[in-house]
């Protein structure tokens, strides 16, 4: 179905790209859920009801549906089709289309909380004291980009768009654009800002209009697949964790900074999450910690 057939659509996706600054992926994500919803209740009921008319079966009819055609289903999954309809019912009542949402009765599946997975601090020694980067420019912006994303924990998006003009080297600290495009400063040592300045001082080839922090070889801005898979490789060499990506850095970051007795709340301004309760998942790790070390030396542990 397509977002032109159902009016509501289009000023809600309107809505989540220029006030709520949702990423593209993610408008992405609750443009397709919501299509899979109307399409489900075109199939049922030979066309797409009003959206007063919809109500908390037909979205219970629909979850329903998702979980026989997919048995192997995540939670997780579907936790975020329900959020698209509450997002989506939310607004309707925002803007008076509704006065009551279908979603109060909707309840979400528990999800089993995962404790973040990350690189332990001895193997992020070993990375950047023993493994050996390319003696090129490859290799130099490899290496920084890695020191950069476990020295301020970034997410791959804001790293690739960093600008040299967010490089604040008398206040040793980097401002950084977020979610929603929010900006946080992020305090980093001088000497790696000092580091960062003279790779910017040096850069090879520089595109007229390309301020980026990070270039390749040919001036050109990074690439998040190239990224990826350059952090995928170094981490290879160091660690035996699943998954090597730049969010396990980000996730080592964290957990260092509050294995090391870090405030919590500090460490959500640093992380730049909107609420205390994404930067909780960190304080498990923080515990299990602790548990190691008491079973380690407590003698009746």
């Amino acid at each position: 179905m397509s977002i032109t057939e159902y009016p509501q659509i289009a000023p809600f996706l309107d809505y989540l790209q220029f006030e709520k600054r949702y990423s593209r992926h993610t408008i992405i994500a609750y443009q397709t859920d919501l299509e899979q919803f109307l399409l489900f209740l075109k199939d049922q009921y030979d066309e797409v009801p009003p959206v007063e008319q919809i109500n908390s079966m037909f979205v219970k009819s629909w979850l329903a549906d998702i979980k026989r055609k997919q048995t192997d289903i995540s939670a997780k999954s579907l936790n975020r089709k329900i959020s698209t309809l509450k997002s989506f019912f939310k607004y309707q009542l925002k803007t008076g289309q509704l006065e009551k949402s279908p979603m109060a009765s909707i309840i979400s599946p528990k999800m089993s909380k995962r404790l973040p997975v990350y690189v332990e601090e001895k193997e992020m020694h070993v990375l950047f004291d023993h493994v050996e980067f390319p003696d090129n420019w490859q290799g130099r912006t490899e290496r920084l980009v890695m020191k950069l994303f476990y020295h301020t924990g970034m997410r791959l998006s804001e790293l690739i768009q960093l600008k040299e003009a967010q490089i604040d080297i008398a206040g040793k600290q980097i401002k950084v654009l977020g979610k929603g495009n929010k900006e946080r400063i992020i305090p980093v040592e001088k000497e790696f800002l000092l580091d960062l300045q003279k790779y910017v001082d040096e850069k090879p080839v520089k595109e007229s209009n390309n301020f980026n922090l990070f270039v390749n070889e040919n001036g050109k801005p990074l690439q998040a697949r190239s990224v990826y898979a350059f952090v995928h490789q170094y981490l290879a060499q160091v660690t035996t964790v699943q998954k090597k990506s730049p969010h396990i850095l980000r996730h080592s970051f964290a957990t260092h900074l509050m294995n090391g007795g870090a405030d919590l709340n500090a460490v959500k301004e640093l992380l730049g999450h909107s609420s205390l309760a994404a930067t909780q998942i960190y304080t498990h790790n923080t515990i299990e910690k602790l548990k190691e070390v008491f079973n380690k030396a407590h003698p009746k542990a």
